[in-house]
């Protein structure tokens, strides 16, 4: 498939019958709990990504509305607090797509505590957690299935030593399950091992407890309406042509935009698989862009509605430099932001996020950008004529390199 071939591979959408399919659940994990097996290969769209980007806006709905009748959830809401107004630690953790769920349900935590500084609630990788176990305070394990060796390994170091230990996760029959003293369960489990639900249903536990302890009112309506905004399929199509010809893909962002632009060089590597590095944005005015010529593609992410002058600042200066190196540049901005950018700074075009509405915080910025950048990576997996639903995994090579 050629790069200009990439928008108008819309006849690939879901069809009628798919899109109502889109308002069912998902299926739950086996019982008994049983590792997912790689999804059937399928050589062209709409793939199993493209079937799970389309039912995130009704499984939000649903999941929210479930949190609220959830035991485990009222009791993670009240262990976060008590840990909290102690002064002992809370850390949450995971690996790969889990790993960026976990910094961004730390950044809404800390925005539901709003804790005086230096008593924020952190994230960190779970191998790191092995090297010194947090002996008090909650650590907050995020893993999908519930089977992710290093996590688990995470929660039962801390549990050992002295820790309240809690698992976000689809079920409470998995491995994880069982080292938890708290499991919160989101119930429907992503049918693509390119995670997207994977990644969303964390998040919006993360979006439902910062509510709880800030004791706002969740707008679930408000939220299924956000990701339906940005659900744009056509502007994800315009990027993805305009950067398929590109050898390497640099992500850039600041705050919870770092969060989301890590998960983006994730999903366009193990979806598209299409080499792609995440950054943060003053980072890379340090050093990287030496190495970037016009087959080096850009994409910079500033979705706050009213992000800081500095990063501003940075960002345009940043998408002056790969105009002035002939670095094919897109970006994903918020409806605010948009319009202060020229066009001329992101000719491989932008996808806009829809008005956060009623929802504060980072939670539009977070929820918004993931919906927007499962669907580029998607866009981009079709312009390059790869599944990606299989991680690549149906060559024997890949297969044993991560069996």
């Amino acid at each position: 498939m050629t790069a200009g071939s990439a928008s108008r591979c819309d006849p690939g959408e879901l069809p009628l019958m798919a899109r109502r399919a889109a308002s069912e659940a998902l299926p739950g994990a086996p019982d008994p709990w049983a590792p997912s097996e790689m999804p059937a290969f399928r050589s062209k769209p709409p793939y199993r990504m493209t079937e799970m980007i389309a039912a995130e806006p009704a499984l939000a709905e649903r999941l929210l509305g479930r949190l609220r009748s959830q035991p485990a959830f009222e009791e993670l809401a009240s262990a976060i607090g008590v840990a909290s107004a102690a002064g002992q630690p809370v850390i949450v953790t995971g690996c790969g797509t889990s790993e960026h769920a976990a910094m961004a349900i730390a950044a809404l935590l800390t925005e539901g505590i709003d804790p005086v500084p230096g008593r924020e609630v952190h994230s960190a990788q779970a191998m790191e957690l092995l090297h010194r176990p947090i002996g008090g305070g909650l650590l907050i394990g995020v893993s999908h299935e519930g089977g992710t060796a290093m996590t688990n390994a995470a929660l039962r170091a801390a549990g050992e030593a002295g820790a309240r230990t809690a698992l976000i996760t689809v079920s409470a029959g998995s491995p994880g399950a069982e080292l938890a003293d708290i499991v919160v369960t989101t119930d429907e489990q992503d049918q693509s091992w390119c995670h997207t639900v994977g990644y969303l249903s964390p998040l919006l536990v993360g979006v439902a407890l910062s509510a709880k302890l800030a004791e706002r009112r969740l707008d679930i309506l408000g939220i299924r309406s956000l990701l339906d905004g940005a659900n744009d399929p056509h502007a994800a199509a315009t990027v993805a042509a305009a950067l398929v010809a590109c050898d390497r893909i640099l992500v850039t962002g600041t705050g919870v935009d770092h969060v989301s632009a890590r998960e983006l060089a994730l999903k366009i590597a193990e979806g598209a698989r299409l080499p792609a590095d995440a950054h943060e944005l003053e980072t890379l005015h340090h050093g990287h862009l030496a190495a970037a010529t016009r087959w080096t593609g850009l994409i910079v992410l500033l979705t706050a509605s009213s992000p800081i002058a500095a990063v501003r600042e940075r960002a345009d200066r940043l998408l002056a430099a790969a105009a002035s190196l002939s670095v094919p540049a897109a970006a994903i901005v918020s409806a605010e932001v948009t319009g202060g950018i020229g066009s001329e700074l992101t000719p491989a075009g932008r996808i806009v996020l829809p008005r956060a509405g009623r929802t504060p915080g980072s939670a539009p910025a977070l929820l918004g950008a993931a919906m927007s950048l499962q669907l580029l990576a998607e866009r981009m997996a079709r312009a390059r004529g790869v599944d990606p639903d299989t991680l690549g995994r149906e060559d024997p090579a890949q297969a044993a390199a991560h069996g």
